[in-house]
């Protein structure tokens, strides 16, 4: 595998560089398990699908695209109101 330079602020490098420390990791090493956990927002997008096909299938349960839109109003405003934003 060929390493890849990427330019960041200094105190960035050095917040990560903490962070990856303090769980025993090099920089190198967290960034690259940090890349392999995160999804992308296409699987975010195909894991909330299937998520979804499956709460339909076992509860019937389908909302339409409005109360989606609710419910997504909804959660961030308890989100927002839980951390301060």
């Amino acid at each position: 595998m060929s390493d890849a330079n990427v330019r960041i602020p200094e105190e960035a490098k050095d917040r990560l560089a903490a962070i990856a420390a303090s769980e025993g990791l090099s920089l190198r090493a967290y960034l690259a398990r940090l890349a392999e956990t995160l999804l992308t927002p296409q699987e975010r997008a195909e894991r909330a699908e299937r998520a979804r096909a499956a709460l339909e299938e076992w509860s019937g349960y389908a909302p339409t695209a409005a109360e989606e839109r609710d419910l997504d109003s909804e959660l961030d405003r308890r989100l927002a109101h839980v951390t301060g934003r």
